[in-house]
């Protein structure tokens, strides 16, 4: 079919799909952005392949970190579905979900809930009750309201979550472990940490065996059990934890991105348990020039740093 062709950009998409998946990020990207391109000059600016072009870079950006760079494209994403498809179409839905998770990455919880919940019920009316996108819609809201201290709130839409995907995809699933490893996020915020621990580990374990040890996702639950253990007092199995998700995250994610920083402040937070204080101050120091320069200096994240530095300092 020759360089400039629709197919040809469809599969230069959907490899960067998969290394999108596999938390390849730097190859995804120059694929995701000659699709684009290639789509445009093919099918013109108003078509809705040009539109699932711009969601799929959006969504890449929103992964590394890279919100601001992030948002402008969904919006642009969305308007153009909903001009070429209607407000009713799953594609639309499908927009208003990944916008409501950068909103969600971003501390901007108030403006993240209601598109969940747009996406949540155009999902349900669409493709039915029963379907892997609603059980990720719920898992989204879930995570929204967990972290503005909803629990009651987010625990029924978990529990929902888990059974529908355990149904619709087996046990054995990535969406499957990520929902473990909301549940038992959720239960850790309420300091119910029996249940939580052994949700975790299966979370990770899962996770492991399907994405392999070198994966973003196995970064997240190795920090997130290490949190556990140090909200417990289990600094030891903590600090050693917290010192692989660390390692991990930088070899997969480079020294600058957003998850780096929240394992500096991990670290840093368990050395001020262990009266390390002059360790504890250089991390809170790295993980806040990270937040200031990719979150800005008013994101909850940025603030709740600077306040943790400043204390450390006081006490000093």
């Amino acid at each position: 079919l020759g360089d400039e062709h629709p197919d040809v950009a469809t599969s230069l998409n959907n490899l960067a799909v998969l290394y999108r998946l596999q938390g390849r990020y730097r190859e995804a990207e120059p694929l995701y952005i000659q699709a684009l391109a290639l789509r445009r000059n093919l099918l013109g600016d108003e078509h809705p392949d040009v539109a699932t072009s711009l969601n799929n870079l959006a969504v890449l950006y929103s992964f590394q970190s890279r919100y601001s760079e992030a948002e402008p494209v969904h919006i642009q994403a969305l308007a153009l579905r909903r001009q070429l498809l209607g407000d009713e179409h799953p594609d639309v839905a499908e927009s208003l979900h990944n916008l409501a998770g950068l909103y969600n990455y971003q501390g901007r919880y108030s403006e993240a809930e209601p598109f969940a919940i747009q996406a949540l019920a155009l999902f349900r009316k669409l493709l039915g009750k029963e379907h892997p996108f609603v059980a990720q819609t719920l898992n989204n809201l879930a995570l929204i309201y967990s972290f503005q201290s909803k629990y009651s709130e987010a625990e029924p839409l978990l529990i929902e979550a888990l059974e529908l995907t355990r149904k619709l995809l087996g046990d054995e699933h990535p969406d499957v472990a990520q929902t473990l490893n909301n549940l038992a996020l959720l239960y850790n915020y309420q300091g119910r940490y029996s249940e939580a621990e052994p949700l975790y580990i299966q979370a990770l374990e899962l996770k492991r065996k399907l994405l392999g040890d070198e994966h973003q996702d196995v970064a997240t639950n190795l920090n997130n059990l290490a949190y556990l253990y140090r909200d417990q007092g289990r600094y030891s199995e903590a600090e050693t934890l917290f010192i692989k998700a660390l390692a991990l995250r930088r070899k997969l994610l480079g020294d600058e991105h957003e998850n780096v920083a929240h394992s500096f402040k991990n670290l840093a937070a368990l050395y001020c348990d262990q009266g390390r204080y002059s360790e504890a101050e250089l991390l809170y120091m790295q993980a806040l020039d990270i937040f200031e320069r990719r979150l800005g200096a008013n994101h909850p994240n940025t603030a709740a740093v600077r306040k943790s530095l400043e204390d450390l300092r006081d006490f000093l």
